[in-house]
């Protein structure tokens, strides 16, 4: 028998980028939280990259910003180099990328949730759940301390039976040979939750002073960094360059001589992969026509001479990774400081869950991060900060907030987890969301702030400087679309672009609908009395410029949102509804869509049925309304 060791309303197990987020939303909003973690050392550890963001993730560190989330404040204090990617390409796909000290990244992270006044840092193994009528109501500890909840976030990463491989070596262990969660994973199966094998990997780590940089092509910050967190307006964090190499020849040679020593091809490894971030053995398989793949030489931090071999993730043995390095450009006397392993763990089947990520089995319990089925530390943080509003929000009594497909790469992730589930490691792409040209990296706070305002995430403070960017943007525009133009003023400077000249008077508004013009080429012509600072007036610029398809985009949207007021009642027995497929009727009853949109993007679900199920619906109101 265990003993009593506390009551909270919100208990969040695990300490990575999913469980510091939950456990902040949840504290920050009102209710009294802990976080047990196996060890506090590893609060917000980085075990792979020591990087944020990147397409379609930098995105959604933007949004956890945004809705008040805590990783792009902790970013911007901690990194070593930052860069805006695909500057050269539409702002949809514009992308935030910093390399972080993945030292100083975790222990001001561990800082801030210490000081933060509703929360608890405990270390401790969790090994079952406290179920009463149904419904989870704590955790039980491998000391058998019993901590009570009114909800519960399992945010337990990859360390559920997890298992580290290296060619013929394997052994249970978490990443980073942390402690693996071994009774845990067994407890969740006996509660009838449904468990699948995800496997990923890290690259070898290496010494600094055995590269020879000299081969290697440098990969600098920018020179004026821009920043995650909309509170961030400046830094003098000192920046330090990566390093782009290349595989070689040889090092094609060596890894197809060894195949048969690689778990991945020996039938050693179980679990799937992610596509998307393959090892380097999978990538000189599966693209065997490429004579060299990219390798970045990654700084771990200002205080340590470990370097990330980023491009070089494997579970190859000890002795082939040497000889993997060695033969890259720049690595030909490297000395290897860390050995790179793959780790197979258990995960969710997402489908399991509400779109709120509360398990549909068990009342009271939510999950969020990789044990969902994602990877990457943005993946989980944004399921993180989802799970912790909507634990807070269920204690206070409160609905859900559910984030749709149009209002965040957050809302797309989720979507896409429980809505269609995943077979293998779930990343975050650009081209996943159908609305990408409104979910910009620009304009996060617009679309979300106000969300983070109004359950209580955004300081008053910071929601009146939101309004006060909203209305200057808004005023210049008006401003600028009232704002003549004659051709003796504005063509010396069109001229000087390479611009056409214009032959009559115009607005300012269309001289800035030109893809060659910026708002600082006009600028000159009429300064605006407004205090306009460099995201206000970029602002300014993506909204005219975009403002047709931003249109069109908005249409679509109107539609789908007619779709998501569409609910369907949880009751309804999908057997009963002649006519909808076999296939159909198997899976609407498996995942419980909550609207007509949701069901219309269940795989095997085809717009016959959604037309059906609309007709049976109708029917159903009527009928129910009548009290029948």
């Amino acid at each position: 028998m265990g003993y009593p060791a506390g009551e909270y309303d919100v208990i969040v197990v695990g300490a990575g980028h999913a469980g510091v987020e939950a456990a902040l939303a949840a504290a920050r909003m009102g209710c009294s939280t802990l976080m047990v973690t196996i060890n506090l050392d590893m609060v917000a550890f980085m075990p792979c990259n020591p990087s944020i963001g990147g397409p379609a993730k930098g995105h959604v560190v933007r949004e956890i910003d945004a809705l008040g989330g805590e990783m792009g404040r902790n970013i911007d204090k901690t990194f070593i180099q930052m860069r805006m990617l695909n500057t050269g390409k539409g702002p949809a796909v514009h992308a935030l990328r910093a390399q972080a000290d993945k030292f100083m990244y975790q222990h001001a992270m561990k800082e801030t949730m210490e000081k933060e006044e509703n929360l608890t840092l405990r270390q401790g193994m969790v090994e079952e759940l406290i179920i009463e009528d149904g419904k989870c109501v704590g955790v039980v500890t491998k000391t058998g301390a019993e901590y009570r909840g009114k909800a519960v976030v399992l945010t337990t990463g990859t360390y559920l039976r997890g298992k580290i491989i290296m060619g013929e070596l394997m052994y249970e262990s978490g990443p980073n040979n942390q402690q693996p969660s071994v009774r845990l994973a067994a407890h969740l199966k006996e509660l009838g939750l449904e468990l699948v094998r995800f496997k990923t990997g890290t690259p070898p780590r290496v010494h600094k002073d055995t590269i020879d940089f000299s081969q290697t092509e440098i990969q600098p910050g920018d020179e004026k960094p821009k920043f995650f967190s909309y509170e961030t307006k400046s830094s003098d964090n000192e920046q330090l360059p990566c390093w782009l190499t290349y595989t070689s020849i040889e090092t094609h040679e060596i890894i197809n001589s060894n195949l048969h020593r690689a778990p991945m091809f020996s039938g050693v490894i179980e679990g799937t992969g992610p596509r998307y971030c393959p090892s380097i053995e999978d990538k000189i398989v599966r693209f065997s026509d490429k004579p060299k793949h990219q390798i970045f030489l990654e700084p771990e931090g200002k205080n340590t001479s470990e370097y990330y071999v980023q491009g070089l993730s494997t579970s190859m043995p000890e002795d082939v990774q040497l000889q993997i390095l060695r033969s890259i450009p720049g690595l030909q006397n490297v000395e290897m400081m860390r050995t790179g392993y793959a780790i197979e763990y258990d995960a969710m089947v997402p489908t399991q869950l509400w779109p709120s990520l509360e398990t549909k089995l068990v009342p009271g319990l939510f999950t969020a991060g990789q044990l969902n089925g994602t990877s990457g530390y943005e993946e989980a943080a944004g399921q993180g900060i989802m799970a912790g509003i909507n634990a807070a929000r269920k204690v206070q009594g409160k609905e859900p907030v559910v984030l749709d497909r149009s209002q965040g790469y957050i809302g797309v992730l989720i979507d896409d987890l429980v809505t269609k589930g995943t077979n293998e490691p779930y990343r975050l792409l650009t081209s996943r969301a159908e609305y990408r040209l409104l979910l910009r990296h620009d304009n996060a706070d617009l679309r979300l702030t106000p969300i983070g305002y109004d359950i209580g995430l955004i300081k008053q403070d910071r929601y009146d400087q939101f309004l006060n960017k909203k209305q200057n943007v808004e005023l210049e525009i008006e401003r600028l679309k009232s704002t003549k133009v004659r051709p003796v003023e504005v063509n010396p400077i069109l001229e000087s672009i390479g611009s056409a000249p214009i032959q009559d008077g115009s607005n300012m508004l269309n001289i800035l609908r030109r893809p060659e013009v910026s708002y600082t080429h006009i600028e000159p012509l009429s300064p605006s009395t407004l205090e306009l600072d460099d995201e206000m007036k970029e602002q300014v610029e993506i909204q005219i410029k975009y403002a047709g398809y931003i249109e069109k985009q908005l249409l679509h949207v109107e539609r789908l949102q007619k779709m998501e007021k569409k609910k369907i009642p949880d009751n309804i027995k999908y057997d009963d509804i002649h006519g909808i497929a076999m296939e159909a009727r198997q899976k609407l009853d498996r995942i419980r869509p909550i609207s007509i949109g949701q069901a219309s993007r269940i795989s095997g679900v085809t717009p016959a049925d959604i037309s059906i199920l609309l007709v049976y619906l109708e029917h159903y109101n009527r009928v129910t309304a009548a009290g029948g």
